[in-house]
This record gives structure tokens, C-alpha cells and sequence, in this order.
């Protein structure tokens, strides 16, 4: 037996090799993502505009334009740094693990952590963390298209190599490792790239479309209200001025910083529910979401298996005891009994444990079980049966499980020639044995036997039990031939459902969402666990079922309440095609190497975190990590949350501005001096404005959040609903701002104008109140229930007190005291953007 690496030589041999990692794409650096803050058309014309003003001698306005814009470039760097560290700690989230062995002791590390000389195990959809040779396998089968470009898979025996970054897609393995990181084949002829998408969402191109959309009917109107103030007579640099404030006062500039941000918060915010976001565009997308696909074994249950009923031929044993705790015991007519008292319960022990990897460990006073759960209820029912050990180094040949074939075999070494042992689902058992197993030894198995062993499967599936059927053949050989052989009995397996599950079903539900199960289990088993997680089933369908079944009658069947048990992977892709051609938007989960095209075709594809294969999580848009359904819909609740916020600030972002443009043109036709100065727009823009939005980007969900239909895909967060509102504000606004400038003008146009720029300020903080929900008054959402909004609505209306009292921001902005009455007549006029829109909604809501 194998040993592995002791711990005592790991420090040694880290010095000497180091980690096993290749060097990381080398992240923007903190100038670079600076510089990136004035590398856009208007920062540039502002910059332009800066140096005009210190050639026309206005020092004060130079200095003005350039603190702003060095302000804007500190806040976008703070912003886009604090997205890129969320993202790099996903990425270290996502990084790959290994099974090694380590003292003997079989542990899961991180991959990163491996040496040459690691004993590392592995098994199907696994990514070979390192170059290794292979010790023992089992239908080993490796893709090698990374290194090779063949996609032609290759199968490897003992004695051979594996690669770094080739993929385990059959079969399983113990390997011991050569070479790790640079010194590996992969890493000599290619780096690793990022595992988290950088693309681009269909959120973050709408609104870069916006802007561009924005910026050129902003130089559009600029040239066209400067030619018409040339014609007004007013002087050059007014009209420049005029032109340069109306083009900032139409481009939402701090936008897209603003959305990158609440993406990369909402990845974390996601992480922290454990669902780890690998593509950005999945958070919009789940906020859609309509239908999700779900496993059944470890998502909507527990994945601890218990063995509780035995069947032979002859016997019923009832298994008592929990988890992976031997201290049960196995009883036949109300009597305890052990396998040295019963020779079909000792036979069918002892194909219980050769046919499975799994291992229990006592660790002080617990028992742990390392391996995979069902193979660990078996290995615990033997325990309890008091069977005798068996040598797994006795073992010469085996056939692992696969999906297709739903069965494992292994050939064992006696000194009475070759035993053959075989388990797995019970058609599939049935389907190779012609005898059965009694007390004094094989005999043919009638077709009653077969009708009753069938009724017995029916029976336990619609109890909620996994059943698991066990078989053998004395005097078998080399190699596997799976005939003939011997039926031992089924054993009934327990996963009880996880408790927080049906409430995340019914929250589902009404959201619209529906849950569909797909399962390999027993038909029966898949019912009576949807029946108890209150999943709509009203009929099976197998993948028999759906062999027969042409693309209507597919999607006909689709509109009813259907549950999908023995499925084939491979059937998931038409399930997902059939449902996306019905209109849905559809949530897929997956765990194995072939479910990875049904995860690439679905909206959103969910890799399973514990039981994922590195291959399902590689084509996921979103990994599990905890397995759990629940964490599926807390997501797609994340989602929706993420989705309205981003609403809720573009359109108080537009409004804003929106505001501040009208009151221009006005101020324009009017023919009164500038109502705003660029530096001061500037000011509300990219300073005030910003931090505010990014602060409704925090708001918690609403109470009906969840109570409403999945979202269109399709829907923009600009549509036409959105413009009586966006109008509303910003003729308000302008309206106020105007009244306070002509109000105030005989008292000099300094003063005038720092009212009126003081009271757009204002307007715009008040109004953010309106815009935390679109359908819901704040008392009901609870007025202190987002503290981060408070915090930036306090810091901006103090940075906005210092701009009218401190003297350097006085210089820099051309503002000039105000006094209590002018303080008095912003705030009442601020007053309805808080209270009208509270009314509004109060009444609507009833």
C-alpha cells in the first residue's frame, strides 16, 4: 500500500520546488487602471478645455477643471481597483483541489499545494492537476486535446503518463507525481488563463451603447445651442463654456464604473451564499431565470446515504444506525444477526466493500467516511454486518461506474480462482445475472423471482429508498465479462431530503419559477422525494420514455407537471433545447463530465462545488458550493436584486442629468448668464452623483421581490415607462433650480448662481430617496434599512457645504456664501421630491 508524501518532508520539498502553479497573467497595474480613467473622448475634451482656459488667463477655472478631473480619475481607479480585487479573490476561490494521499491518510488540498512524489487520486471529470505516472487504474481514459489539439480521447495503463491540464473523462486512477507547475508539459508551452470570464455583459454593452448613444447627441445639441448663442452675441468663451457644459451635463460619466462596480460587489455578495460566479453575465441572467433544472442526489437531498433494508431471496434485514457510524446493527425477524450467521449476508458484504473506493476512518469519537456516499452506506452496512475485512490488493481487474452503464465490476484473486463482484442499479444487475444467491449456494433464477425482485425495487423506490442491487460469480476470469452471474439481493439506501429545501421550492414557485427534476434514480424514488419537497409531478418520463418521443411531444410534455428519473446526460440536452424553445430561460445543474454540454447550452449553467467535476465547472456559468437547491434560489433572488438596482440608478443617474440639461436650454432661451458652470456640473456629475448611485447599487431586496414573474431577457433597463418618470424629475428639477437663479439675480449672479447650483445638488440627493424602489414607499422598505445610502447622502450634502463655504473649493467652483433664507427656500423646494413620490407610491401600492 502506498503511503504518499509524509507531512514531515512537505517543507523540504517546497523549498526545493515550490508551488505548483504557473506564473498569473500579470494584473493592469494601479497606473495603468489610472491612466484608463483619462483615456475617454470627454475626460479629454475637459482636459482641452483646461488648457483653453489658461490660454484665455481664467487660472481659476484651470485649476477648477483639473481637480475634477484628477478627483473623478481617483474615484473611478478606487472603484475599478475595488471590482478587479473582488474578482481576483473569486478567481482564488475557483482554483482547482486534489485527492492526495498524505501519512497514509487520504485529503483533499488545494492543487496548487502538490509535489513531486504526491500520491494524488484520480477520478472521472478530474483535471490532472500535474504530470505524474500512473501507479494502478481502472478504464482509464484521458482527453488530451489541450496539449494535443486531437480530440480523439486516449486510454493510459500503469506505467504510462498523465499530463498536466488533460481531463480524467473515464474511468479512475492513482498517480504519482513527477512534475508541477512551469516544469510540467503544459506549463512549458502555455499559461493559464483566467478562470473567471472578463467578457463583457449584455448589461455592461447596453449601457456603453447608451453612452455613446448619449455622448453624440450630446455634441449634436452642444454645436447646435453654440451656434445659436454665436448668434446671440455673447462672447467666445461663454459660447465654449455653454457648449462644454451642456455636452457633460448629457453623458452619464459614471456609469459604466458604476455598473462594474455593482457586479463585482453582487459576484461577492453571491460567493458569500456560496455561489460562485464564473461569468459575470450569469447575475443578470439569473435575475430571469423561469425554469430550473435540478438534480435530485445531493441537491435536493442530503447526498448521506444509509443503508436501511436488505432483500435476498430469502431474507428481509432491517439496518439500523445513521450516517457512517458502524455502531447499527442488522436484524432478520426482529433478531439481531451477523454475516458469519448468514452466508448470503456475508457474501453480499463482502461485494459491498470490493465494490467500492470508499473508506470509513474513526477520528477520535467521530467516524468519517472518505469516498463517494453511496459506496460509503455499503461499506458501512458491512461494518455493521460484522463481515470479515477484504484485501483490495486482491483486486486484478475492474470496470468502473459510468453513467451509461450504471454498474461497477471488479475481479478479485482467491485461492479458489476469480470472483467476480458487480454492483449498481438493479435493471441494470438484473439484466447480466441468471441465478440467485441462497443459503446452500447459487440457483437458477426463475422469472417469478425476477417479478418479485422488480415488485421489491417498486416497493422500495416508493418508500423514497435508492436501491442498489449486488451480484457475483464464482469462478470467473480475465478479462471482465459482465454475464452470468449470480444475484445476491438489493440493498435500500436513505437520503432524506434537505429540510430547507421545500421552502426554497415553494419561494421558487412563487416567483414564478418552476423546478424540474432530473434525475438517474428509480422513477418511484424520484416521485416520493418530489412529492415531499412539493415539486408539481403529475407523470414520470425515463429516458425509454423520451427515446420514443419526437421534439412536439417532447415539448408537449414539457407544459405539464413531469418529473424526468433514469435520465442519460445527453438527455438533458434536449430537455434544456425543448424548454428554451418554449420561450424559458432555464437554470440547468450538472456534475459530470457529460453534462457539460446541457451546462453550455442552458442560460445559466450550475456546476455542482462538491460533487462537480472539474469539466462541469469549467462549462458553468455559476458553481454550487454547497450543492444545495436552496443556494440556487438565493442566487437567482441575488440575481434579481443585482438586475433592479442597476434599474434603479440608471434612471436616477438620467434623471440627474436630465435636470440639469433642461434647466440649461432654458436658461439659454431666456437669455440669462450661464445658470451652471462646467466645473460645476462637473462637480455634480462625477463626484456627487456617482457615489450616491453606487450606493442604491446596495439596497436589499424588496419585499415582493420574490413575489413576481421572472423579468423578459429581453427587457431593457431603458424602456418607455421608464422616460414619464426620468421627465418628471428632471422638470422639476430644472424648474426649482431656475426658480432659485431668476429669484436670486438682483442679489448678483455669483450668489444665483450657487443657489441654484446648491439647490440642484440637493434636488438630486433628495430625489435618490424616490428612486430606492419603483414601485415601494420607503417606509415599507424601511427608511434605515440601506445605511450605506445615508452615509453617501450625508457626505455629499457636507462635500456640497464645503463647496459654498470653504475657500478653496469656493475658488475652484465660483461659488459664494448662502445665507439661512436661501438654505430655507432649497430645502422647502426640495421638500416634494421626497414626499410626492412617498404619496404616489403609498397610494398605488393599495
Amino acid at each position: 500500500m502506498h503511503h504518499g508524501l509524509s507531512d514531515k518532508s512537505v517543507p523540504d520539498l517546497r523549498a526545493q520546488h515550490g508551488w505548483n502553479e504557473l506564473p498569473e497573467p500579470p494584473r493592469a497595474s494601479p497606473l495603468t487602471l489610472l491612466a484608463k480613467q483619462v483615456m475617454n473622448l470627454l475626460v479629454l475634451l475637459l482636459i482641452a478645455a483646461a488648457g483653453i482656459s489658461l490660454l484665455l488667463g481664467e487660472i481659476g477655472d484651470f485649476i477648477a477643471i483639473i481637480a475634477v478631473v484628477v478627483l473623478n480619475a481617483i474615484l473611478g481607479f478606487v472603484q475599478e481597483w475595488r471590482a478587479e480585487t473582488t474578482m481576483q479573490a473569486l478567481r482564488k476561490m475557483l482554483s482547482p483541489a486534489a485527492v492526495v494521499v498524505r501519512d497514509g491518510l487520504r485529503r483533499t488540498i488545494p492543487a496548487r499545494e502538490l509535489l513531486p512524489g504526491d500520491l494524488v487520486i484520480l477520478a472521472e471529470g478530474d483535471r490532472v492537476p500535474a504530470d505524474a505516472d500512473i501507479l494502478h487504474e481502472a478504464g482509464l481514459l484521458i482527453d488530451e486535446s489541450v496539449l494535443t489539439g486531437e480530440s480523439v480521447p486516449v486510454s493510459r495503463a500503469a506505467g504510462e503518463s498523465v499530463a498536466s491540464g488533460t481531463t480524467v473523462l473515464r474511468g479512475h486512477a492513482e498517480v504519482c507525481v513527477t512534475a508541477i507547475g512551469q516544469q510540467t508539459r503544459f506549463g512549458k508551452i502555455a499559461t493559464l488563463t483566467a478562470t473567471v470570464s472578463d467578457a463583457q455583459t449584455q448589461l455592461q454593452r447596453e449601457l456603453q451603447g447608451l453612452a455613446r448613444q448619449l455622448g453624440l447627441l450630446a455634441v449634436g445639441v452642444a454645436g447646435v445651442v453654440a451656434i445659436a448663442a454665436l448668434l446671440t452675441d455673447r462672447p467666445l468663451a461663454d459660447v465654449f463654456m455653454l457648449g462644454l457644459s451642456l455636452a457633460v451635463a448629457m453623458v452619464p460619466e459614471g456609469l459604466p464604473a458604476v455598473v462594474t462596480v455593482t457586479l463585482a460587489l453582487g459576484a461577492g455578495a453571491m460567493a458569500r451564499r456560496n455561489a460562485l460566479v464564473r461569468n459575470l453575465q450569469a447575475i443578470e441572467t439569473l435575475g430571469a431565470a423561469s425554469v430550473i433544472c435540478t438534480d435530485k442526489t445531493g441537491t435536493l437531498t442530503e447526498n448521506k446515504m444509509t443503508a436501511r433494508v436488505i432483500r435476498t431471496a430469502e431474507a428481509r434485514y432491517e439496518v439500523t444506525g445513521s450516517g457512517y457510524d458502524p455502531a447499527g446493527h442488522i436484524a432478520r425477524d426482529g433478531q439481531k444477526i451477523r454475516a458469519e450467521d448468514d452466508p448470503v449476508l456475508a457474501r453480499l458484504s463482502q461485494t459491498a466493500q470490493l465494490c467500492s473506493h470508499a473508506r470509513l476512518v474513526r477520528r477520535g469519537d467521530q467516524w468519517d467516511m472518505v469516498g463517494e456516499p453511496t459506496e460509503g452506506a455499503l461499506a458501512t452496512l458491512a461494518a455493521k454486518a460484522w463481515a470479515d475485512s477484504v484485501d483490495r490488493d486482491s483486486i486484478v481487474e475492474e470496470l468502473p461506474f459510468s453513467s451509461d452503464r450504471k454498474r461497477m465490476s471488479v475481479l478479485e484473486r482467491t485461492g479458489a480462482g476469480m470472483v467476480l463482484h458487480c454492483k449498481g442499479a438493479p435493471e441494470q444487475i438484473l439484466a447480466i445475472c441468471d441465478r440467485i444467491d441462497r443459503a446452500e449456494g447459487p440457483a437458477p433464477m426463475s422469472s417469478a423471482e425476477r417479478a418479485e425482485i422488480a415488485a421489491e425495487v417498486e416497493a422500495m423506490a416508493g418508500r423514497g429508498l435508492r436501491t442498489i442491487a449486488l451480484a457475483y460469480s464464482p469462478g470467473a476470469s480475465e478479462p471482465i465479462v459482465e454475464e452470468g452471474l449470480v444475484f445476491l439481493g438489493l440493498a435500500g439506501l436513505v437520503d432524506p431530503p434537505r429540510p430547507e429545501v421545500r421552502d426554497a421550492v415553494a419561494l421558487a414557485a412563487r416567483a414564478g419559477i418552476r423546478t424540474v427534476m432530473i434525475t438517474g434514480d428509480h422513477p418511484a424514488t424520484a416521485m416520493n422525494i418530489a412529492q415531499k419537497l412539493a415539486i408539481p409531478g403529475d407523470r414520470v418520463l425515463t429516458s425509454d420514455d423520451l427515446a420514443g418521443m419526437e421534439d412536439a411531444a417532447l415539448a408537449e410534455a414539457l407544459r405539464e407537471n413531469v418529473v424526468f428519473a433514469r435520465v442519460q446526460p445527453e438527455d438533458k440536452l434536449r430537455i434544456v433545447a425543448a424548454l428554451q424553445d418554449g420561450g424559458a430561460i432555464v437554470a440547468m445543474t450538472g456534475d459530470g463530465v457529460n453534462d457539460a454540454p446541457a451546462l453550455k447550452r442552458a442560460d445559466i449553467g450550475l456546476a455542482m462545488g462538491i460533487r462537480g467535476t472539474e469539466v462541469a465547472k469549467d462549462a458553468s456559468d455559476l458553481v454550487v458550493l454547497d450543492d444545495n437547491y436552496a443556494t440556487i434560489v438565493g442566487a437567482v433572488a441575488e440575481g434579481r436584486r443585482q438586475f433592479e438596482n442597476i434599474r434603479k440608478f440608471v434612471r436616477y443617474l438620467l434623471a440627474s442629468n436630465t435636470g440639469e440639461v433642461l434647466a440649461l436650454l432654458v436658461n439659454l432661451s431666456l437669455g440669462g448668464p450661464l445658470i451652471f458652470l462646467p466645473t460645476q456640473i462637473l462637480w455634480m456629475n462625477l463626484i456627487t452623483d456617482g457615489v450616491t448611485a453606487i450606493s442604491l447599487g446596495l439596497e436589499k431586496p424588496e419585499p415582493g421581490q420574490m413575489r413576481v414573474p421572472p423579468r423578459d431577457p429581453r427587457m431593457h433597463l431603458l424602456g418607455l415607462s421608464a422616460l414619464p418618470v426620468i421627465l418628471a424629475f428632471g422638470l422639476y428639477t430644472a424648474g426649482a433650480s431656475l426658480w432659485l437663479f431668476y429669484s436670486l439675480l438682483d442679489q448678483g449672479v455669483e450668489v444665483a448662481r450657487t443657489a441654484a447650483f446648491t439647490g440642484m445638488v440637493l434636488f438630486e440627493k433628495t430625489s435618490v430617496f424616490a428612486f430606492r424602489s419603483l414601485r415601494t414607499p420607503c417606509w415599507r422598505l424601511g427608511w434605515t434599512s440601506n445605511p450605506a445610502l445615508w452615509m453617501a447622502f450625508s457626505a455629499m450634502v457636507l462635500a456640497q457645504i464645503a463647496a459654498v463655504y470653504w475657500p478653496p473649493l469656493q475658488t475652484l467652483l465660483h461659488t459664494a456664501p448662502l445665507s439661512l433664507d436661501h438654505w430655507g427656500s432649497i430645502l422647502v423646494l426640495a421638500l416634494p421630491l421626497l414626499v410626492v413620490p412617498e404619496l404616489v407610491k403609498s397610494v398605488r401600492s393599495h
